[in-house]
């Protein structure tokens, strides 16, 4: 699937010298105690990928490439077609895999807007990335992470956090067991699911747009955070399900789930502010996402669509 040989290396810790000239003009070198840090290199080519702690676990790439090959081989992923991307990034201290499914591509409206399951992965050596992975659904029109609650796989972890590659790869083949199964049929269901714009603004102001008053102490919703919310809900509404460019901003009393769920995801995934380049962000908004598809109010639209079909 991936390509080991951009992979086929290890790396180990060293010990720090540090040289100086003492009060005599003499050159000394002295070992830095490894409780203030110790550097880490390939062992092929000795190249220096960075300093960490002493305490700070080192997970072989190739370890962890094996275990998402087996736990995508466990779940009987189609892979026709699929496209294995393998990127080393920074002399070996980074490491992206990327994996498109386009045999369990899922369209909407006759074709025209497409889902397509994609697995990323990414780690590093010289902790500038976490071990943080996923299952996601990616739109061919603007490629935003469609997050889908539990159901697919998310992990994150420091390399200090002790990195299960196992567990990370039971939670690969779950997702792929529910792409290669019915679960995206949830999503085609979202579509159909006709919301009104007040259902959409309760379920993000109880959800997303949710925040802490720390003079109060109570909860209430952030008017800038809810404001752009609804802005995207109303803007995928008007091209979704509606004549696009053809009609007016803010023409629909009516939108569905899926147009809230892209709302959410288009959110998670386009950070507008300074802090945006910081991949925190949009883990923290990622869970945020996937805490709504669970929560009262998402749970009790998708109960209202089926009242209305039964």
């Amino acid at each position: 699937m991936f390509n080991h040989t951009k992979i086929d290396f290890e790396v180990e810790k060293f010990p720090l010298i540090q040289s100086y000239e003492d009060y005599e003009g003499f050159s000394t070198q002295d070992k830095v105690p490894s409780d203030i840090g110790v550097g880490l290199r390939r062992k092929d080519t000795k190249q220096v990928l960075g300093i960490v702690s002493d305490n700070y676990a080192i997970t072989q790439y190739d370890e962890i490439v094996n275990g998402v090959e087996q736990a995508l081989a466990l779940a009987q992923v189609d892979t026709t077609d699929a496209e294995f991307t393998t990127e080393v990034h920074d002399g070996g201290a980074k490491l992206e895999l990327r994996a498109k499914f386009p045999a369990h591509a899922m369209s909407m409206r006759d074709g025209s807007d497409v889902v397509e399951p994609e697995f990323v992965f990414r780690s590093s050596h010289n902790g500038t990335w976490a071990n943080n992975g996923m299952m996601g659904l990616w739109r061919h029109s603007c490629f935003n992470t469609l997050v889908s609650g539990d159901k697919l796989a998310y992990v994150y972890g420091r390399h200090t956090k002790n990195f299960n590659v196992p567990a990370f790869a039971s939670k690969i083949q779950k997702a792929g067991e529910f792409i290669s199964g019915t679960g995206l049929d949830r999503m085609r269901d979202w579509y159909d699911t006709t919301i009104t714009r007040d259902e959409a603004i309760n379920l993000f102001t109880k959800t997303l747009a949710v925040r802490t008053n720390n003079v109060t102490r109570k909860k209430e919703h952030n008017k800038v955070m809810l404001s752009n919310l609804m802005k995207i809900f109303d803007e995928e509404n008007r091209h979704l399900h509606d004549r696009g460019l053809y009609e007016g901003y803010g023409e629909r009393d009516n939108g569905t789930l899926w147009s809230a769920y892209n709302a959410a995801t288009y959110w998670s995934s386009h950070p507008n502010s300074k802090r945006g380049a910081d991949h925190n962000v949009k883990v923290n908004r990622e869970d945020r996402v996937r805490k709504m598809l669970h929560s009262n109010e998402w749970t009790g639209l998708e109960t209202k669509s089926m009242a209305l079909a039964a």
